[in-house]
């Protein structure tokens, strides 16, 4: 199988609340890249296939992080979703995750690249 991938997934353990319009349910971040997230979600089934915010916080900070993403695919209790509205601050924040896990300063910059085109395009 090709790996069609351009960003770096990181492991990533973190309670977090996803909201659809007046709809909130807890979820759970399992992992994270600069482009989407995947989230674990007991009440999955009640989320449509469309835009959805999502707030969580860094362990041992008060640093929140919120974004708007789109589910690209639902299966079981699982969300992939994909970041389609970030903050400066909170995008820098996933950024410096991903820094200290990718341990690639080269792999980095070309995914803020890819990042940076995404945005051309949309």
């Amino acid at each position: 199988m090709i790996e069609r991938r351009r960003f770096s997934r990181i492991v990533y353990k973190a309670p977090a609340i996803i909201t659809q319009g007046e709809h909130q349910v807890e979820a759970s971040i399992k992992d994270l890249s600069l482009h989407g997230l995947l989230v674990t979600c007991n009440e999955s089934e009640s989320l449509e296939l469309k835009p959805l915010s999502i707030r969580f916080s860094l362990p041992d900070s008060d640093v929140t992080i919120e974004l708007v993403g789109r589910i690209v695919a639902k299966n079981d209790h699982t969300l992939r979703v994909s970041i389609e509205h970030i903050d400066l601050e909170s995008i820098s924040h996933i950024k410096r995750i991903v820094e200290l896990n990718v341990g690639d300063d080269k792999l980095l910059h070309r995914e803020i690249e890819h990042l940076s085109d995404l945005g051309e395009h949309s």
